[in-house]
């Protein structure tokens, strides 16, 4: 792909949380854009305001103009959809997402994060401390970053930095120079068999790392630790339990909504940094940029500064506001948004929202994601409930996932069964959901609303 040639592109599914931020690369780069998605959104609108003529609605040949130069679609695109037949016989340049990403990283020192958790984060933090750094990255990350305003910050530097999505391999589309792996799971068993194929996908990518590359990981993580080759490249690592790490967390504490730790660096003590999200598994997520900013010598204030800056990525503990409209007794309390949907990211996450809030009352409503997976990792939900800190959890039936299901008969009812514990109920669908969330709510609680799906808007419409 030379892009300098290219004058028209359109984007298949263009109002995804990836693609669209490859939609506003191109706009940003003078190509005139076109595109089509099934819904609107708040995306959409941003991009219409730049420029790009979307249509929503059914995919129909139509939409594809007849003189594009470039056809971009999301993953969820099938082989029998209208505009990917139509751009096919056209016999012009089409590519997938992340085909799309792994063409555009081709001339740039690609800093790639990746892992089954935390890559959201992890990137957006690394971007930010490349961006407070003064070194202009281009950054895409698969959510939306306050300091960005969404999902992609264009820079005019070599550097880019990527959210690298393991999901069907994609990730080997990239050609890396720095790698950082927060951990690795089981995850995504539409695509991967077991935990040992998972092993060998991460595998191949960290071996795409060239002689004067880094590979940085999370020496606290098992897999990461005993079961990855490591690459010949320079190896660095950080940890919290881990003391042989190169970068060590020390003294966690949390005090006035922000997490207190101090890096130990190669042996050395450095001054205290803090963060405002929850969780030590975020103060993982912000090592590994850490680790790599002191490698290239960036200043410590400035790492410091733009870590307790961070105030979270769109759905990721994100504070949606307070509950309103509901009465003096109900109203106030407190509604955070979450992304979170394999039963690490949801146990990890009650456990940091009561670190955060240890003296108020926590509601939780989680949507599991496509039947296979709730199905593959049922004893992993049924572990998370069993153990939850939660004063009561709202398990709303299981979001379909269009072109990624199978006939798999489970239901979170069979979730609520298995544990079988009052404070765990079942709904049916996320309008029965929202009733019970208000319900049982009072005005000093603080209500977690997590999955991958659509439960998202029930935190949106609470407030």
């Amino acid at each position: 792909m030379e892009l300098s040639k290219i004058k028209k592109a359109h984007i298949i599914g263009i109002g995804g949380i990836g693609i669209s931020a490859v939609a506003k690369l191109l706009i940003t780069q003078g190509k005139e854009v076109t595109g089509s998605d099934m819904f609107d959104s708040d995306l959409i609108k941003q991009l219409q305001k730049l420029g790009a003529k979307i249509v929503i609605g059914e995919h129909k040949k139509e939409n594809v103009p007849d003189d594009v130069d470039l056809v971009v679609y999301t993953a969820a695109v099938q082989d029998d959809n209208q505009e990917l037949v139509k751009s096919k016989k056209l016999k012009v340049e089409i590519m997938n997402y992340f085909e799309f990403l792994g063409q555009f990283s081709q001339d740039k020192t690609t800093i790639a994060i990746t892992a089954t958790h935390g890559k959201t984060t992890t990137t957006a933090m690394t971007g930010l401390i490349f961006d407070k750094a003064g070194l202009d990255p281009t950054v895409i990350v698969g959510s939306k970053i306050k300091e960005w305003d969404g999902n992609l910050r264009m820079g005019k530097s070599d550097y880019f930095i990527v959210e690298a999505c393991e999901y069907k391999s994609h990730l080997l589309n990239l050609n890396p120079k720095i790698v950082i792996v927060n951990n690795i799971e089981f995850e995504h068993p539409d695509y991967f068999t077991d935990l040992n194929h998972t092993i060998e996908v991460f595998q191949e990518f960290i071996n795409k790392i060239p002689h004067d590359g880094y590979f940085i990981y999370n020496a606290d993580d098992p897999v990461l630790k005993e079961q990855i080759e490591k690459p010949d490249c320079q190896v660095l690592s950080y940890g919290i339990e881990n003391e042989s790490a190169d970068l060590i967390a020390r003294n966690i504490k949390v005090d006035h909504g922000r997490q207190i730790f101090k890096p130990v660096y190669k042996g050395q003590e450095l001054k205290d940094f803090n963060l405002q999200i929850p969780g030590k598994f975020n103060i993982l997520n912000a090592l590994g940029p850490l680790l790599l900013a002191m490698e290239i010598n960036i200043k410590l204030d400035t790492i410091k500064d733009a870590l307790a800056q961070y105030k979270g990525a769109w759905r990721r503990f994100e504070i949606v506001g307070q509950l309103s409209g509901q009465g003096e007794d109900k109203d106030g309390a407190l509604i955070i948004s979450d992304y979170g949907h394999h039963p690490t990211e949801v146990a990890k996450t009650i456990q940091a929202t009561k670190e955060f809030y240890p003296d108020k009352r926590l509601i939780v409503a989680f949507e599991p994601h496509q039947k296979k997976r709730t199905k593959k990792l049922f004893n992993g939900f049924v572990k998370t409930f069993v153990e939850s800190q939660a004063d009561l959890v709202i398990l709303s039936e299981i979001y379909d996932v269009a072109g990624r299901e199978e006939e798999d008969q489970i239901s979170s009812q069979d979730i609520v069964a298995e544990v079988n514990d009052p404070k765990i109920v079942y709904s049916p669908d996320l309008d029965k959901t929202k009733e019970m969330i208000l319900d049982n709510v009072k005005s000093d609680d603080v209500v977690l609303i997590m999955g991958a799906g659509t439960i998202d808007q029930v935190a949106r419409g609470l407030v």
